[in-house]
């Protein structure tokens, strides 16, 4: 299947590469990408998601890094552009973390957003 090469949705940090990275190891299937999506819901209006995903659509745009493979949707594409996904460890516990330039304003619990 063949894509039209177009700019990455988003980026991914060392530390969030890292840490899908030593996940995916630890699944042990060379299929699995981290699918990194956007849905209706959250004290924002928007929330992001993430999941291994061993299957690609048709219309997902696929992202390399090393040897790290990400999914992004057709749908949740533009609302993610421009952004970078982190892999944070606190007080709070480990979460990734998206940064998008885009969202007007995000929740206290940083997984959800509105534009």
């Amino acid at each position: 299947m063949n894509a039209v090469q177009q700019a990455n949705p988003i980026e991914l940090s060392a530390s969030a590469e890292a840490k899908v990275r030593e996940l995916l190891l630890e699944e042990a299937d060379d299929e699995l990408c981290l699918r990194v999506f956007v849905t209706g819901g959250g004290c924002s209006g928007f929330q992001y998601g993430f999941t291994f995903d061993d299957e690609r659509a048709e219309d997902d745009t696929l992202i390399e890094y090393d040897g790290v493979r990400v999914l992004v949707d057709s749908l949740s594409y533009s609302y993610l552009t421009g952004s970078v996904l982190d892999y944070q460890e606190g007080l709070e516990g480990s979460r990734f973390v998206v940064n998008n330039p885009s969202a007007s304003s995000t929740c206290g619990c940083g997984s959800s957003f509105s534009i």
